[in-house]
């Protein structure tokens, strides 16, 4: 309170900006963490214990995979970790997403020509997605639990059928559709070529040749893609919490608390629910275009199938339900996982064959070579440790990585670093 005729106490511009900081401190930390990582790697890589680095860090073009499925993991955690309401049909938003971007670059969407520019193909994409999860919405949320995750199930798989025998994809639409010549997707401001990239170049182009960071480190086409796609997730993050820390998103967490005492208090609790579905859709409609710009080619395994509803049900459940940001980081823990336990040349069975001397390998006990031990318990062993990871997380962290975390703190991670700034440095700043 102020006494009559004294000015009320303003905030400085200062304090403001201190503040704002202090606030967003760890979204910061975050941000500039994924910025730092492909320079990080790439230096790991090149000491002495590079080879172990390369084993057990996830490579840049896994990362580029991190973002743009960890964005449709949020988009999913948005409506169901939210609402309450699991969509098993998620991949039906995603795979919109795709095949919009990759069809319209080949000229079979007759209304975009091929040469629209990717961020209004990522817009009408998600306008798209929008419309077609009204559809399903309006049907779909006349059920309730389980009854609702089988329609929207039930929604994806007819899409999916019907995908893999439109004759319009391709000449063989099982096997998808996919962009031809070297030229990327322009992602940035339209209208501004000092502020575009191209993502989803053929690999070969010779961008390393033009940019370096006077390492020995070369920039290749898959950096430029991490950078331009994570600036696209990054936003389309801060958009999905600006809505859930609205009055809309209280009503979504209503609705996940107590439905009916929602409804009682005079909620339309069926518009909620159908405008938060589709909300959701738009954002994984985007994921999918994103996926679509980086790869060049879609498929319905790829797009439309279950699978990439179970990922993105996996990385909620490891990363935390209701806590957005958590399925990002659900995704990293379960990729990085694979790519450890992957058959490929950086896993940790070819590392351990290469490390280890022929005498060790050839030595065991009772017939049992270690050779032997790495092919079976190792080599390709990556579901079966990730499906005992899940089971783990499961019954011993049942609110996820995120979601444990803000109960230990008690409170968002965001919002209790920025007290603890707060108090460290002297309070308000006005």
């Amino acid at each position: 309170m102020t006494d009559v005729g004294e000015e009320p106490e303003t905030e400085s511009t200062g304090g403001y900006l201190r503040r704002l900081l202090g606030e967003q401190a760890v979204h910061i930390a975050v941000i500039l963490a994924f910025a730092l990582y492909p320079v990080v790697y790439a230096v790991l890589v090149r000491t002495p214990l590079g080879a172990e680095f390369d084993v057990f860090l996830p490579r840049v073009h896994t990362m580029v995979a991190v973002l743009y499925i960890g964005l449709f993991a949020m988009s999913f955690d948005f409506i169901s970790g939210y609402t309450g309401y699991l969509s098993f049909g998620h991949s039906l938003f995603y795979g919109t997403g795709a095949y919009l971007v990759v069809l319209t670059a080949t000229g079979k969407v007759p209304m975009l020509g091929s040469d629209t520019p990717f961020m209004a193909l990522l817009l009408v994409a998600g306008i798209l997605a929008v419309a077609v999860a009204v559809l399903v919405g309006l049907v779909s949320f006349r059920l309730t639990g389980v009854y609702f995750a089988m329609i929207t199930l039930g929604f994806a798989e007819v899409a999916h059928v019907f995908i893999r025998n439109w004759d319009h994809v391709s000449s063989n639409p099982r096997d998808g559709a996919t962009i031809a010549g070297g030229d990327g997707f322009a992602l940035g401001v339209p209208g501004v070529d000092t502020l575009q990239v191209e993502i989803g170049r053929i690999v070969g182009t010779n961008l390393g040749a033009v940019f370096g960071l006077g390492l020995g480190i070369e920039v290749d086409e898959t950096w430029v893609s991490f950078y331009a796609i994570g600036a696209v997730v990054v936003v389309c993050y801060f958009l999905m919490q600006r809505i859930v820390h609205s009055p809309f998103g209280r009503v979504m967490i209503a609705i996940r608390e107590n439905e009916e005492r929602a409804r009682a208090v005079g909620y339309d609790v069926y518009r909620f629910k159908l405008a938060a579905f589709a909300i959701s859709g738009f954002f994984a409609a985007v994921a999918g275009g994103l996926f679509a710009g980086y790869s060049r080619s879609v498929a319905p395994s790829n797009t439309f199938d279950l699978f990439h509803t179970a990922e993105a049900l996996l990385a909620a459940i490891i990363g935390g339900f209701g806590t957005l940001a958590g399925p990002l980081y659900g995704y990293l823990f379960t990729a990085s996982v694979e790519g450890v336990l992957s058959t490929e040349h950086h896993g940790i069975a070819r590392y351990l064959r290469r490390g280890l001397s022929d005498a060790m390998l050839s030595s065991g006990a009772g017939g049992v070579t270690v050779a032997d031990a790495i092919g079976v318990l190792v080599d390709g062993r990556a579901d079966l440790y990730l499906g005992i990871v899940f089971i783990l997380f499961v019954l011993y962290v049942p609110h996820g990585i995120l979601g444990t975390l803000r109960d230990r703190l008690g409170g968002t991670v965001a919002k209790r670093l920025s007290d603890r700034l707060r108090s460290t440095f002297g309070g308000r700043h006005r």
